[in-house]
């Protein structure tokens, strides 16, 4: 069962959840740098983490039924959209840039999910996956919503990825400070220490993916019910920009 976007709009708005969205935010931006003529995608609950790409062509985002959706960003045209997690309303192959963030945590069908990312991924396009670490303090309370579902080692994720057709090139670990309240104020700290000293405990794991397309055939959108008029249609081919998150994937 997913969080309600209620309680995770209420968890971004705390110290913790400022702590952590200031983390992978700058994670996402070392991997991807300029935005400049993307298209990218948010999936689940990713929108505290797509600030920083407002230099995109396209920013949408996409929150599961289940989840809800809020109108975001606050006080301007709203780019946020429900969606079911097994048919995204969109064309093939049209965003640059996936990230997914409390999504496949709680889904009743991660693999489905993660096709659809790679039906909607362009040729060569990038996603990162962030995904609680099961080795990590912020999976074993529910005070927060990385306490909820399933985690992941980095082995179980890339082998997750694969089995959707996503192949790993790189990952890295986030959110050292532990998930209590008073800490949140030195999470800058326990980042720069964490990192060096003990980097098994981190409460995050972001795996970077890229859409193979090489002997594999594309899949159509499976909609239920009624047919689904994509939200958006394929802009321009845009530029692919070298990056991606530091440690090579490897397979295990």
């Amino acid at each position: 069962m997913r969080r309600d976007v209620l309680e995770l709009r209420q968890f971004y708005a705390s110290d913790l959840g400022r702590a952590a969205r200031t983390m992978v935010a700058r994670k996402v931006a070392e991997a991807w740098g300029d935005a400049h003529a993307l298209d990218v995608l948010g999936v689940g609950y990713a929108t505290p983490f797509l600030a920083g790409l407002e230099q995109a062509r396209r920013v949408i985002a996409a929150m599961p039924a289940q989840q809800g959706v809020e109108v975001w960003p606050g006080g301007q045209h709203n780019l946020a959209t429900l969606v079911a997690e097994d048919a995204l309303p969109f064309t093939n192959a049209l965003f640059d840039r996936i990230l997914a963030v409390h999504a496949i945590e709680e889904s009743p069908d991660p693999v489905a999910l993660l096709r659809e990312i790679w039906r909607v991924l362009a040729p060569s396009g990038r996603v990162i996956v962030a995904v609680a670490s099961r080795n990590g303090p912020w999976a074993n309370l529910e005070r927060t919503p990385f306490g909820h579902g399933r985690p992941y080692t980095r082995g179980q994720l890339a082998e997750l990825l694969r089995e959707a057709e996503l192949e790993p090139s790189g990952w890295t670990r986030a959110l050292y400070v532990p998930p209590v309240a008073w800490m949140a104020r030195w999470a800058e700290g326990f980042e720069q220490v964490g990192s060096r000293l003990a980097p098994g405990v981190s409460g995050l794991v972001l795996m970077e993916a890229v859409k193979q397309t090489f002997a594999v055939k594309p899949r159509p959108a499976r909609v239920l019910g009624r047919a689904v008029r994509p939200v958006l249609s394929p802009g321009a081919a845009a530029p692919v920009s070298r990056g991606g998150l530091g440690e090579p994937a490897r397979k295990p």
